[in-house]
């Protein structure tokens, strides 16, 4: 089971795709909320599609005030060919030593019957300014997309707050 609601974000440094470091709380300093979406693997059809979405969302989600991450266990160098290929508009983040998925209890293990294959459930978290997850959304089918209405009214209410 992922994080509860109400709990406390764990605080992390990754990677983005273009090598540099990003911590959460450094984000959180800018007094906004944060989106941080984990999927399971770049150039897949279904993650394609939903990072896709949320860039095609932006618009909504600025307005809402809310700050996108996105979270997958590929290199940075897979994730920087995959925002570049897909015009994405928002950081993508290297967990590829697994760390932030299991502090985020988001952990899809052994994917296809592989040992060892490891890789993110997809799951969405919105954390407040203050870093308290206030919505979780996570799915242990990787075929599922996030309802993406709900995640914008839902980074709306918390940004207003």
């Amino acid at each position: 089971m992922p994080l509860p609601v109400g709990t406390k974000a764990p605080d992390f440094e990754l990677l983005n795709e273009d090598l540099k470091p990003v911590r959460l709380s450094e984000v959180l300093k800018k007094g906004r909320p944060v989106v941080l979406l984990f999927f399971p693997g770049a150039f897949t059809s279904v993650c394609t599609k939903e990072l896709c979405t949320f860039r095609d969302k932006m618009a909504l989600l600025n307005k809402a005030n809310a700050e996108v991450l996105a979270i997958s266990v590929d290199s940075p160098f897979a994730l920087k060919a995959f925002k570049e290929a897909n015009r994405l508009n928002f950081p993508l983040l290297s967990d590829y030593n697994r760390v932030v998925i299991g502090m985020y209890d988001v952990v899809q293990a052994n994917l296809l019957g592989l040992p060892l294959y490891h890789l993110a459930k997809r799951a969405v978290y919105i954390i407040d300014k203050e870093g308290v997850i206030r919505h979780v959304w996570y799915s242990d089918d990787p075929r599922n997309e996030p309802p993406y209405d709900e995640v914008i009214k839902e980074a709306e209410k918390i940004g207003q707050s």
